[in-house]
């Protein structure tokens, strides 16, 4: 049997794609599912805003956005520190600069850069301020990616900071996929969706061309080409910190996990000896550094997964496949590398250790043979936290880094790269953290393996299962969630009695490569088996009870919490399925879905198609099962994972009887919500429904 004779045919009682009843919703912007999406709006919106309890709670969440006193974080410029900043009177946001001294002060002294409110007005369009890609060293002239509703795909136009101006006949491209890189000001590098024929089955770009300023980008020379097949491919440039370019390299994503990296070589595009898994760091102190997600065997060495090994950067460009490899870092058990930071002198890597944060400053220390080692130390930041690097400067030693955990709001720490951090910023306190406790635990899941999991609760809180408690975890991509301040959460959640849990699942990157490898594709099942085990772990501890146990996600884990609630509908008593991916089965038809089929799995293929089916949320709805009444809501914008998945799963419920909420806003893109109105608004309607699920109504 093809893989097109089982979608067709239906087969094991799955409906084909052709068979689906609501594809019609797939047309994002239809007349007939734009009515659709018109009326379960009303509908819910009348259920939801009519609580007495939706508007202080909306009140509350919009007060936290619209904070002024919240930390502005900022990103090094050799002109002074750059902030993106959005408020009530600043709804769409500014772009904005300030001094380090101004900003070390308590109220910082701002100069308006780029009005994103003015020019949506002017423009009559929904802009989404993007961010901007700048040419090297001074990063005066930019090119400034703004989307239409905050949807994925962007216009990029040339932007002069110093003159706060866009450039008369400057660069200018139509809105598409992909970026761009500067060569030299009056060149670009350009990877992007240049037609519908030059983007890949996942609606990306392959092709890179370069551009040369006065020209049309039609005319640009192309430099590099993958395949209509790849996820993704392009073409970049390899710079140091001080923005000397050593070589330009190339990629293809023949899988979303797995790269083919080519350097341009003799005047040939010559392919990196490389794992499928490893990628190109960044360069430090004389070096190329590669990280890698499996074990490396090379040159008799074996580097483990996680690790970061560096090769001299002038030996590399000589002989790129053939200069010798030496470990910079490799993990202890329950370790893994989270992201890392260059400066003009150091390299700084973020770590977790048993999901508490550390950053580490490694500096190549050379002896008098020319030979040397990596030594690397602490950063003396608090420890039992959530540590982040926010922010580092190319140009000198300047690095700023920051520290939450739940309960705890965010600090930020400044160092000039000679001492030790200090504190620079102390985020308030957005709710009231008086008697509450958090504890780490693990459940068991299906297979024996020990899914550890943080509750955030009432200190001393009856054991009885009547606490309110809100679940999440994503479980994906080897995205790690970890303990950040419960800002919104804390004020709408845990001040009115609830309780709030969040899972490390296999799939994510808590434990690092491993840690999502074991739950992919076949296993995936894994993922939500771990999600499931956490939540019957809360109930048989006494912290709560099926009636009083709501789950929430979205992305992936909107997928995670449909799986959870069609798999175990007798242990939730509420769902928020989140922007999500639902229909399985279509998924790679769906906006962007094909890019993951490295991660799930290929519907097309019979056996594939076998893992996805025994777990795709839409199929699973069925008849004579009783299901919690969930909460799915998407955004009309949503160009990745697509409306349609959502949409669908609240058409299904609908024609069984079945309880559920229905949301869509008609703008804000994957991320949900472009300004903060919309934010607070989003999560009131959220917290209601939790609250009128799980603890019931406000006189009760």
């Amino acid at each position: 049997m093809t893989a097109s004779t089982a979608q067709a045919d239906g087969t094991d009682g799955i409906p084909g794609p052709d068979q689906d009843p609501y594809i019609w919703l797939e047309e994002a912007r239809s007349d007939e599912a734009l009515a659709w999406v018109k009326a379960e709006n009303i509908r819910t919106l009348g259920a939801l805003e009519a609580d007495p309890r939706f508007e202080q709670l909306k009140n509350d969440a919009l007060a936290i956005y619209d904070s002024n006193d919240r930390i502005p974080f900022v990103s090094f410029r050799p002109d002074g520190l750059y902030n993106f900043w959005q408020d009530k009177d600043n709804p769409k946001g500014l772009v904005r600069r300030t001094t380090l001294e101004s900003y070390q002060t308590d109220n910082p002294e701002w100069e308006v850069l780029l009005d994103v409110d003015a020019l949506a007005k002017a423009d009559g369009k929904e802009w989404v301020y993007k961010g901007s890609t700048c040419m090297p060293p001074d990063l005066r002239r930019c090119m400034i990616a703004l989307s239409d509703g905050g949807k994925d795909a962007t216009i990029m136009r040339e932007y002069d900071f110093h003159t706060k101006s866009f450039v008369g006949g400057g660069f200018e491209l139509a809105e598409g996929q992909g970026g761009i890189s500067w060569i030299d000001e009056d060149t670009l590098l350009v990877t992007r969706s240049f037609s519908e024929e030059l983007m890949t089955e996942s609606e990306y770009p392959f092709t890179s061309r370069v551009w040369k300023r006065g020209t049309s980008i039609d005319d640009a020379v192309e430099i590099f080409r993958g395949d209509r097949t790849d996820v993704s491919s392009g073409a970049s440039l390899l710079r140091d910190a001080s923005g000397t370019i050593h070589a330009r390299t190339a990629y293809r994503s023949v899988s979303f996990h797995e790269r083919e990296y080519y350097v341009e070589h003799e005047d040939e595009w010559l392919r990196l000896d490389i794992p499928l898994m490893a990628s190109i760091f960044g360069i430090v102190d004389g070096h190329l550094l590669y990280s890698t997600d499996v074990d490396w065997e090379v040159d008799g060495q074996t580097f483990p997964a996680d690790s970061l090994i560096a090769v001299k950067l002038d030996e590399w460009k000589v002989d790129p496949n053939g200069a010798a490899k030496t470990l910079v870092w490799a993990p202890a058990e329950r370790q893994t590398r989270q992201g890392g930071a260059i400066t003009s002198n150091a390299l700084f890597v973020s770590l977790l250790d048993n999901v508490a944060g550390q950053i580490l400053q490694f500096n190549y220390v050379a002896n008098e043979d020319g030979d040397g080692e990596w030594v690397s130390e602490p950063v003396n930041l608090p420890g039992n936290a959530t540590l982040g690097i926010t922010a580092a400067s190319n140009e000198t030693g300047q690095i700023m880094f920051s520290a939450t955990d739940f309960l705890n709001p965010t600090t930020l720490y400044y160092s000039d790269g000679l001492g030790d951090p200090e504190v620079l910023k102390t985020s308030p306190s957005y709710f009231d953290k008086t008697g509450l406790e958090v504890e780490q635990l693990e459940a068991t899941s299906a297979d024996g393996t020990k899914i550890p999991y943080f509750i955030v609760k009432p200190a001393g809180m009856k054991l009885d299962g009547s606490t309110a408690t809100l679940m999440t975890g994503y479980g994906g991509f080897q995205v790690p969630r970890l303990p950040d301040y419960l800002s919104t959460t804390g004020k709408l959640w845990l001040e009115n009695g609830g309780a709030y849990v969040l899972a490390n699942l296999r799939g994510g990157g808590e434990f690092g490569p491993n840690w999502h490898q074991t739950a992919i594709r076949e296993n995936k099942q894994r993922t939500w088996d771990d999600f499931i085990a956490v939540g019957e772990d809360l109930v048989e501890r006494g912290f709560t009870s099926p009636e009083h146990l709501g789950i929430q996600g979205g992305s992936q884990g909107g997928l995670l919490v449909g799986t959870a609630f069609t798999q175990r509908p007798d242990l939730f008593g509420a769902a928020i399925v989140q922007i999500p991916l639902f229909d399985m089965l279509r998924y790679h038809l769906i906006g962007r879905g094909a890019s993951w089929i490295g991660e799930y799995g290929d519907p097309r293929i019979p056996e594939q198609r076998a893992w996805i089916e025994g777990y795709s949320p839409y199929q699973k709805i069925v008849e004579g099962v009783d299901y919690p009444a969930p909460f799915l809501w998407a955004s009309t914008a949503d160009d990745r994972t697509h409306p349609a998945h959502a949409r669908k799963g609240a058409a299904r419920l609908k024609e069984l009887g079945q309880r559920y909420f229905y949301y869509e806003d008609m703008t804000g893109g994957h991320s949900g919500g472009v300004d903060n109105e919309q934010r607070a608004k989003l999560q009131a309607l959220q917290f209601v429904y939790l609250m009128q699920q799980l603890m019931g109504p406000v006189n009760d």
